[in-house]
């Protein structure tokens, strides 16, 4: 395993003398260093397909550290932080939905996102364990800050329950504003993001708020790296499922637009027709919704998803989930209650004794109502 991370070390200087030329070689060295963490022993235990999502992690902390935040004036910096939390529709809404029902409806979303991220640094174990492995890395005040902005961007935006992570801790948040109220950030002042050194003297209160939070933040990590396996896993068999229905023209499709590319990207990508490139992509849908999702692999897609019905129920709030089992034949709650039970398609086919048709046609049709509800 030292073999690998000492190659991977390499391959890494090689890209950042590519990607970052303008940048000493001291910088592109510390950037390595951030990128590999602080539990350089974490390296010697990871299994092939570990090490496979670790290096995929790498990747997109560097490519967020690249787009918005290296070399970036800290306020401009610390602006496309703001913006790009500040685009999460399902934050936006519940910010928007909490000023307007609080007795300070004059605030902006951009002034409580700030006073959540504020939070953050000051109460998330995670993040403050962040903060002092940064600044082992490097003390470069600008480079200090630009690491520290990718990690909270990278952090704030980890699934947890079908919702980013700073979803909840917006929640948090307003446990702790009903307690003492709102705090006013003072205008045309960016927030202090790094300091010499980790205020902790702090009231017991507080204490016993990180003391939770660093367990929140310690299960919200498992969760992440279980999540990105079953991603790695089911991106794996969904290219080769791809490869034998369509094509490898929509595997490479698929490798791009999972990259973020847009559709005319992908075109002269792949120098096809952009009408050519949109049918492609109308194609990989259908089999990924009515072919790979249920009958190729459906349980590994809805954990992928969370959207199982052992675990999620279906995505469904419960609210949701009450009217959609209302709306339930018996049969189709009867197979609703077997999968529960961890059963398979298959075998609810024989207990049931049913065509595998049938089942997969009552599934289809209790998996697109359940899709329908989430989206609507």
């Amino acid at each position: 395993m030292i073999q690998v991370v000492s190659e991977l070390e390499n391959n890494w200087q090689t890209y950042l003398l590519e990607q970052a030329p303008d940048q000493t070689p001291e910088v592109r060295q510390i950037i390595i260093r951030w990128l590999f963490g602080e539990d350089q022993t974490r390296w010697e235990t990871m299994t092939a397909e570990g090490l496979a999502i670790a290096k995929q992690g790498m990747d997109y902390r560097y490519s967020i550290l690249q787009k918005r935040y290296l070399d970036k004036p800290p306020t401009v910096a610390y602006r496309n932080l703001i913006n790009r939390l500040g685009s999460l529709v399902v934050l936006r809404n519940k910010i928007q939905t909490w000023v307007s029902l609080s007795r300070d409806r004059q605030r902006a979303v951009t002034d409580v996102l700030q006073e959540v991220i504020q939070e953050l640094l000051n109460s998330d174990r995670y993040i403050q364990g962040q903060i002092a492995w940064i600044s082992q890395c490097t003390t470069d005040q600008r480079l200090r800050n630009s690491l520290l902005l990718t990690t909270i961007e990278e952090y704030s935006l980890r699934p947890i329950r079908n919702q980013p992570l700073l979803v909840y801790r917006f929640v948090n948040y307003l446990r702790r504003s009903s307690r003492g109220g709102m705090t006013q950030v003072p205008q045309k002042q960016l927030i202090r993001l790094i300091s010499e050194e980790i205020g902790l003297d702090e009231s017991e209160t507080t204490i016993s708020l990180l003391d939770n939070q660093a367990v929140e933040a310690y299960q919200a990590s498992q969760q992440w790296e279980e999540q990105q396996l079953i991603r790695h896993k089911v991106q794996e068999e969904f290219t080769v499922y791809l490869a034998q229905k369509i094509g490898q023209e929509a595997v490479e499709w698929l490798k791009l637009y999972l990259e973020g590319r847009s559709q005319e990207a992908i075109a002269q990508q792949l120098n096809l027709p952009i009408k050519q490139v949109y049918r492609l992509r109308e194609k990989v849908s259908y089999h990924a919704i009515q072919g790979f999702s249920l009958k190729q692999n459906p349980e590994l897609v809805a954990h992928w998803l969370q959207i199982s019905a052992q675990e999620h129920n279906l995505g469904l709030t419960p609210n949701q989930w009450e009217a959609f089992w209302q709306d339930l034949t018996v049969d189709q709650q009867v197979i609703i209650q077997h999968l529960k039970n961890n059963q398979s398609l298959d075998e609810i086919a024989l207990v049931l004794n049913w065509k595998k048709k049938q089942v997969l046609y009552e599934w289809r049709t209790v998996y697109l109502k359940a899709q329908s509800l989430r989206t609507g």
